[in-house]
């Protein structure tokens, strides 16, 4: 594993370090998601693709750490997209917002949005974003860590926030690219479109080395 600034190259059996010559036909894209979020970054490089929902039981193992359920998600949501179309790159992505070491998923409810923002006011929060490109059993796999410090957050803040903005399908109760960054004090990243959903940085890397013409 060779680990950068906020990023990690993760080495997966099947995975090749030569990318394929850029000069060759493109092969189909799949996102394995539905959501909008991840859709409109995926859009701003150009390529054609399709959306598939992933089937897969997001519900965390025993014990298991924040960053590693990201990462088993990302796979697991891109293999079984993968399966269902043979031939074409599948990317799955996942994020999982870490509070001292206890997972944050999506909250779902307004009373869930609201705890979390509470409990997350004046902390530091890790945010894992794990990606995986994946064709009949090749993958390239990448993880990218954001931290986001908030500030002290009253609960009226809390409740007018999520009432404005309803962030119930969002990892860590808040939409960074709208009302959600006057939650926060600072951000940590290499790259501004992780937090969203999905690094394009290491997304393109990925893709060149699975023969996309990126860009």
């Amino acid at each position: 594993m060779t680990a950068m600034k906020g990023l990690l190259w993760l080495a997966v059996p099947g995975q090749t370090a030569a990318p394929r010559s850029r000069n060759s036909r493109m092969p189909a894209l799949v996102l394995a998601s539905t959501s909008r979020y991840r859709r409109d970054l995926l859009e701003r490089l150009g390529l054609p693709f399709d959306c598939a929902r992933p089937q897969v039981d997001e519900t965390p193992q025993a014990n298991e750490a924040p960053l590693a359920l990201a990462a088993r998600l990302a796979c697991a949501k891109a293999g079984d997209v993968a399966a269902r179309h043979p031939g074409s790159w599948v990317i799955g992505s996942d994020q999982v917002a870490d509070l001292n070491g206890q997972p944050l998923g999506k909250p779902g409810t307004v009373e869930a949005a609201c705890a979390q923002l509470a409990a997350m006011s004046g902390q530091t929060v890790r945010f894992h974003t794990a990606i995986s490109l994946t064709r009949d059993g090749e993958s390239f796999t990448a993880m990218d860590l954001t931290q986001v410090r908030f500030r002290a957050l009253l609960a009226p803040e809390i409740a007018r926030y999520v009432a404005i903005e309803q962030p119930l399908d969002c990892a860590g109760s808040f939409k960074c690219e709208g009302l959600g960054i006057s939650l926060f004090d600072a951000i940590d990243n290499r790259d501004p479109t992780a937090l969203i959903g999905l690094p394009l940085i290491a997304l393109c890397g990925l893709l060149r080395r699975a023969g996309f013409a990126v860009p």
